[in-house]
């Protein structure tokens, strides 16, 4: 039986990899040849959330290898030691994120011909264009020519010469992939047959994001808006993104008036397990298109708070921007523009 191994670097991915191997899809007959290998970020709240997720992953068979990756000078040589003889042997590879320099160095030590995305961040769609216009997988932010092993990667995710490409998404309707790439959606069945349905409780509560970290938006505009909404909608709760700034949730705390929550899970579970309030208020994400599939039939009503692309800082690029736009252009039920 073929062997799996999983390429995972943030909570979603590892949520989304579950959902892959045990959901609807069922891309893992057998769990226990399924390995997923955790590349280790620096910051202490994504591998915290990482390995609480994990917890979850190994509750349901599958095996988990932590691997810190990044946090010592020595550690990708470690990690090639220790995942090569993996990388090897594995008969499909589960990436996580394509455009990740990690994934895309330890890439060419695996043989595998099959190949799954789980990625299910908006960035997806960027990748399918990139894919159908024969261009290598960069980030958005991406500045100068693509490196060789990005460009590497690329011809590796273009189904052809035995090569096989799915992409598990649940912006699956929205993806136009190369020929011979399969598509199939992810309508996260796991999560709510294990965590669902929450308790839904009157009020409101907000789900914030790392625009300002990424500086496309001023912390102190960003406290200065957020604080307005919060104040005008009456919002109880803001669950911070696991990239925000301490001191940034220390200011929404204090002039938002805010109950600043640190999800231990990646937020479509966190909300799974309630309690939710009956609306959630988000500043754009790519939670704008998985929390209605995980909320759905619960009555939770979601909007996006349009005006966040009027806040960005005036020397963001015009790439940059447009990515914003797409975001928010994903609106799961309706919008919420004050002006």
């Amino acid at each position: 039986m073929s062997r799996t191994l999983a390429l995972v670097e943030s909570p979603a991915q590892l949520l989304n990899l579950l959902e892959w191997a045990l959901g609807e899809r069922g891309g893992a007959p057998d769990p226990a040849l399924c390995e997923a290998a955790v590349l280790l970020p620096r910051d202490a709240v994504t591998r915290h959330q990482l390995r609480v997720t994990a917890e979850l992953a190994e509750a349901e068979g599958l095996a988990v290898g932590h691997y810190d990756i990044r946090r010592v000078p020595v550690g990708f040589a470690r990690a090639v030691t220790a995942l090569g003889p993996r990388l090897a042997t594995a008969d499909r590879l589960v990436l996580g994120d394509p455009f990740s320099g990690v994934i895309q160095r330890l890439l060419p030590l695996s043989p595998a011909r099959d190949l799954v995305l789980v990625d299910d961040g908006t960035a997806t769609l960027e990748l399918s264009r990139a894919l159908l216009a024969g261009r290598p997988p960069v980030r958005w932010h991406h500045r100068g020519r693509a490196s060789r092993a990005a460009a590497r990667t690329g011809r590796r995710l273009t189904p052809g010469d035995g090569r096989r490409l799915e992409v598990f998404s649940c912006l699956s309707e929205r993806l136009r992939l190369p020929p011979g790439a399969v598509v199939s959606g992810n309508s996260y069945t796991w999560a709510r047959d294990r965590f669902g349905p929450p308790e839904v409780r009157p009020g409101t509560d907000m789900i914030g994001s790392s625009l300002a970290e990424t500086g496309l938006i001023g912390t102190e505009r960003y406290v200065e808006e957020v604080t307005s909404i919060a104040h005008q909608r009456n919002v109880e709760r803001y669950y911070a993104h696991r990239r925000e700034d301490p001191d940034k949730l220390r200011l929404l705390a204090e002039y938002g008036e805010l109950e600043i929550v640190r999800p231990e899970l990646p937020l479509e579970l966190e909300l799974l397990r309630g309690p939710v309030a009956a609306e959630l208020v988000s500043m754009p994400s790519s939670v704008l298109r998985t929390l209605p599939l995980v909320l759905a039939g619960t009555g939770v009503e979601i909007t996006v708070c349009a005006e966040a692309t009027t806040w960005l800082r005036p020397r963001t690029s015009a790439r940059a921007a447009a990515f914003l736009d797409e975001v928010t252009a994903i609106r799961p039920t309706t919008s919420w523009d004050p002006r």
